[in-house]
């Protein structure tokens, strides 16, 4: 009921018009409550190539791609927490971990932890979250210089919850013109005061640059993009 009246109260003010969908497509909701997005299902098949950004205690979307599509998912984060988690683990064997992040730029940088020890999320940035005097050096990559290193030339899923880094990213993402068919993002616009703007203009971006919502979920930041000539 409360994510019902949430979903009414901000359609009714106006604040998630730019949320619109303009593609149409199957959809289906990857993963937990809290760690899924919609996905198009019918543009995946073993071949493809999913890219996972932001893992914390989490694999029930990786595992629910592998487990509909039998496809490689590769993993991604920097978070001390996480990396320690996804070790304990007994990983599916088509689940690729990486202990580094995604950025706008390669190198390494300081990472805040969470305020409260019991979460996992940190962030690049200083937000409302984190605990700037509580912080590591983590190594970040650009997505134009990790494709490179796996030695992909196209990805079919890339999904990113990166605790308020998105933006950034998709700009970066947008110059370097990787080839990608479908961006799942969970938009962080809480953690800034102009926060909404800039979810905004980074939907705006993407749509320039041939991408178009067709999924939303229902708290209003998981965001799924799919290339608009893809289907």
């Amino acid at each position: 009921m409360k994510v019902k009246l949430k979903k009414l109260f901000l359609k009714a003010t106006g604040k998630v018009k730019h949320f619109k969908i303009t593609k149409r497509c199957k959809h289906l909701w990857y993963g937990g409550k809290y760690a899924g997005f919609y996905v198009c299902p019918d543009l995946l098949d073993e071949k493809s190539i999913v890219y996972s950004f932001g893992i914390g205690e989490d694999v029930s979307f990786d595992n629910t791609v592998i487990k509909k599509h039998a496809c490689h998912v590769f993993g991604f984060d920097p978070t001390p927490k996480s990396i320690d988690w996804i070790y304990s683990q007994k990983t599916n064997k088509k689940f690729h971990f990486y202990k580094f992040g995604i950025s706008d730029k390669s190198g390494f940088v300081d990472f805040f932890l969470p305020k409260n020890p019991e979460y996992v999320s940190g962030s690049l940035l200083d937000t409302t979250n984190v605990d700037t005097n509580r912080k590591v050096r983590v190594v970040m990559k650009s997505l134009e210089d990790i494709m490179n290193e796996l030695n992909h030339k196209h990805i079919d899923v890339l999904k990113m919850d990166i605790e308020g880094a998105e933006y950034d990213v998709i700009d970066n993402i947008l110059r370097s013109k990787v080839s990608i068919t479908q961006i799942l993002i969970e938009f962080h616009d809480r953690f800034f005061e102009n926060g909404a703007l800039r979810t905004k203009q980074a939907i705006q971006k993407l749509n320039s640059h041939g991408y178009a919502i067709f999924a939303v979920s229902d708290s209003f930041e998981e965001i799924s993009f799919i290339r608009k000539n893809a289907i």
